[in-house]
């Protein structure tokens, strides 16, 4: 049995303004049809790509589709080659078009130190080396680049795609806590009982001494934010468990 689709997308954006044109796009196109086993969701993808592509449709519908395909087993080399075969029937420029959006979906495939080197190349703070100090608290790879370490401590924190911290505390007397200022990339700040936000260049978020949280990379981008040490008296870090697969899984 394959995973259940699940779409809701209709009625967060036209459940007011059309209800039964919600109803067919989420329970009946999704919830049904997408759901029907008789074919095979990555075959069902192809299909949906190539219609899409034949009509001539390249907007965001097209962008979604085209990242639903990938994350259910289109690799670029096979994405590649289905809309070159397209392009034959549907028209060329068709061709052209979906290949400058396939390009930004499959992006990521790029070797991983090239993809380094492209967001290091979006920032003016410097990655600095492999956050080992810390490796225990991290799943997957973290780097570290001191910025200030007098008056107040600044360190610019990368994350590689996948990559995040586990929940942890900071915590203080009086004053203390965090403050992240988004500097490159895509990311994920989370705190306890709360749904996690997406972090984008130029979000600032300002974590009180006490709140358990995580912050770290979304699956398909690099990440960086300054940390700041907000000064406290008795300031201390609490690393607790890792954020776990169902969880970070869950995040768009």
């Amino acid at each position: 049995m394959s995973e259940k689709i699940v779409q809701t997308a209709g009625r967060r954006d036209l459940g007011e303004f059309a209800p039964e044109f919600a109803h067919f796009n989420d329970d009946v196109l999704f919830g049904e049809n997408w759901n029907n086993q008789d074919i095979n969701l990555k075959t069902r993808c192809i299909v949906t790509m190539v219609a899409l592509m034949s009509s001539g449709i390249t907007d965001s519908s097209l962008v979604y589709h085209l990242e639903n395909a990938k994350a259910h087993g289109v690799t670029k080399a096979e994405a590649a080659a289905i809309i070159t075969h397209a392009a034959f029937y549907a028209g060329w420029p068709k061709g052209w078009a979906v290949f400058r959006l396939a390009k930004d979906v499959w992006k990521e495939d790029i070797p991983k130190e090239d993809a380094k080197a492209a967001h290091a190349a979006e920032m003016v703070f410097p990655i600095g080396a492999p956050n080992d100090g810390f490796a225990q608290y991290f799943i997957g790879q973290s780097y570290l680049a001191p910025i200030s370490a007098t008056q107040v401590g600044i360190f610019n924190v990368t994350f590689e795609p996948g990559c995040r911290n586990n929940w942890h505390i900071h915590h203080a007397d009086k004053g203390g806590g965090q403050i992240l200022v988004c500097v490159a990339g895509r990311g994920y700040y989370q705190e306890e009982g709360k749904e996690a936000q997406e972090l984008r260049p130029g979000d600032v978020v300002n974590i009180p001494a006490g709140v358990k949280h995580w912050h770290g990379a979304a699956k398909d981008s690099w990440f960086s934010h300054l940390a700041i040490e907000v000064p406290g008296e008795n300031a201390s870090n609490e690393w607790l468990e890792p954020v776990t697969d169902e969880v970070y899984d869950s995040l768009k």
